[in-house]
């Protein structure tokens, strides 16, 4: 188990830059020192996972924050194969989009996502989320430890 005192480490799976600027900036804005890792594609977000090549030293992230509409392998891919690793699978996934699509949020849950969060338009929604992501997942919900 994780303290809830220390920082979050997050996957963040986005590919747009803007999106990244304003996920990055509104998680730091919170103050409680969340560090982000960005990543463009599913294929990068599959090697960090999993500690690949470049990726070799990175730690194991206490969540991901995944697009679903992303190169190379969608986030779709992505959330199919942390839930079917079975070292990867009890990762919490928070699927991130700009998807307000029915079937979007249906296939998301269905591959397990633990929550599914539309982007929001402003600033300081943006502000808003990251406040309520840390919020829940570093003071009132227990992370899986590394095994």
């Amino acid at each position: 188990m994780k303290p809830q005192s220390e920082a979050l480490e997050i996957l963040l799976v986005e590919d747009n830059p803007a999106d990244v600027d304003l996920i990055l900036e509104s998680f730091a804005e919170t103050g409680n020192g969340t560090r982000l890792h960005p990543v463009r594609d599913g294929e990068d977000a599959m090697r960090f996972l999993r500690q690949e090549g470049e990726y070799g030293e990175a730690g194991r992230p206490d969540l991901v924050l995944l697009d679903l509409n992303l190169p190379r392998m969608d986030g779709r891919e992505v959330l199919e194969a942390i839930k079917s690793d079975p070292e990867l699978k009890v990762l919490p996934v928070i699927v991130l989009t700009s998807s307000q699509a029915q079937k979007d949020i249906n296939t998301s849950y269905e591959l397990h996502a633990n929550c599914y969060i539309t982007k929001p338009l402003g600033l300081s929604q943006f502000y808003r989320i990251a406040e309520a992501v840390e919020g829940f997942w570093q003071h009132v919900a227990v992370l899986p430890s590394e095994r």
